[in-house]
């Protein structure tokens, strides 16, 4: 396959010169390009000089990818890297990218993502495009989704590297469904999968909130809390109300603490311990995105024996929700606990959820359904 040149909407992708070596080899000093791709780590000179001497071309010339370099189309700085990597008989193609340090937030990888995209389509004919990252990496599924292409699921790595998760997002693109040029796509700036990329791409954040005359602060979930976890399910009043297992065990909690860091990564949840002023464990409480409504969330709790009576959870509760409304753009979050959970209720109350009813049949509960009591903030109560 000949390499070709592609100008389209102020970026020009082309094939790697010798001459890129040294700009290659200083952006994949970055953490990012280290933590979430597979060049080499350490990332070396020769490194750098044999992908763009040997490895691009090869591609080309076997025909099993077309690696390009992106530029600037003006001034030809190099700005990151996109092409297909693969490329099979069935005619479909799977692409990937990295965008150099310098060079991010100005929309350059979905711009090239979208010139490569239809280059493939109208050019090569072919008739799929594969995207795939690892769960967690929100940036590449930015680009995708302002790319075009629909994120169909999530997919099991066969051989995760040892600094990866297990799972992977896979997506596909087909032909007439790449943006025109000049279009930000379906999740451009200032739109919702945009706002919750930049949050959940970053680290968890610690909250804070005030109980008394003491502070609190949510933060995720440490080894060191684990004890308290195990104590705080094996109380009867926990077995109760919620559906933690019975008997609860060291795993349970060790997989609880797995399913919170999962559940960041995903986008989808986020999970907080409740941390006293001298940080040791008080509660738990999570937001749950729903996966139907992109403006609704659900909270669940629970107050470790020795916290009860504080006024922590309510505390915690107004302080997570006003992040949820501020941060992640929620419109409605909902309370639902068992009927007959006073102490639950007494704190929903307190965090200023407004009680709207009894929910027949409203709640599955270790095996049979329960009537739920239900109740909501909205993000214009917060003002």
């Amino acid at each position: 396959m000949k390499p070709v040149e592609i100008i389209e909407d102020g970026v020009l992708l082309r094939p790697w010169r010798e001459a890129d070596a040294d700009a290659v080899h200083k952006a994949c000093q970055d953490p990012d390009i280290q933590r979430w791709t597979t060049v080499p780590r350490p990332y070396l000179p020769e490194h750098a000089h044999g992908f763009v001497t040997e490895l691009s071309g090869r591609a080309w010339a076997e025909g099993t990818g077309a690696p390009f370099a992106v530029c600037d189309s003006a001034t030809g700085e190099l700005l990151g890297s996109c092409g297909l990597i693969s490329i099979d008989r069935a005619g479909t193609g799977e692409i990937g990218y990295w965008t150099a340090p310098w060079a991010r937030g100005q929309g350059v990888m979905a711009r090239a993502t979208r010139a490569v995209a239809r280059w493939s389509f109208d050019v090569l004919g072919l008739r799929q495009l594969i995207w795939r990252a690892e769960v967690g990496n929100h940036a590449s599924r930015l680009v995708a989704l302002r790319a075009g292409f629909r994120i169909d699921g999530r997919l099991r790595l066969a051989d995760p590297a040892p600094h990866t998760g297990t799972d992977g997002w896979i997506g596909s693109l087909l032909p007439g469904e790449v943006p025109a040029p000049g279009s930000t796509g379906p999740a451009g700036p200032g739109t919702l999968a945009a706002l919750r990329a930049a949050v959940f791409g970053r680290p968890q954040p610690v909250l804070f909130a005030t109980a008394g005359a003491g502070e609190l602060r949510l933060r995720p979930m440490e080894e060191q809390d684990l004890d308290g976890v195990v104590q705080t399910c094996r109380d009867p009043d926990t077995i109760r109300w919620t559906t933690v297992p019975d008997p609860y065990e060291q795993a349970d909690a060790q997989g609880y603490l797995v399913y919170g860091r999962d559940a960041w990564a995903r986008g989808d949840s986020a999970c907080f311990v409740i941390a006293d002023a001298d940080d040791r464990y008080a509660g738990t409480i999570d937001l749950r995105l729903s996966p139907t409504d992109a403006l609704l969330a659900d909270v669940g709790f629970m107050t470790a024996p020795a916290a009860r009576g504080r006024g922590y959870m309510p505390a915690a509760l107004v302080a997570l929700s006003a992040w949820g409304c501020a941060t992640l753009g929620l419109a409605r979050i909902e309370w639902k606990a068992n009927v007959g959970n006073i102490a639950s209720r007494r704190v929903a109350e307190k965090a200023g959820f407004t009680f709207e009813g009894t929910a027949r049949d409203g709640v599955q509960h270790r095996g049979e359904r329960v009537d739920a009591w239900v109740a909501a903030l909205l993000a214009k109560d917060l003002g």
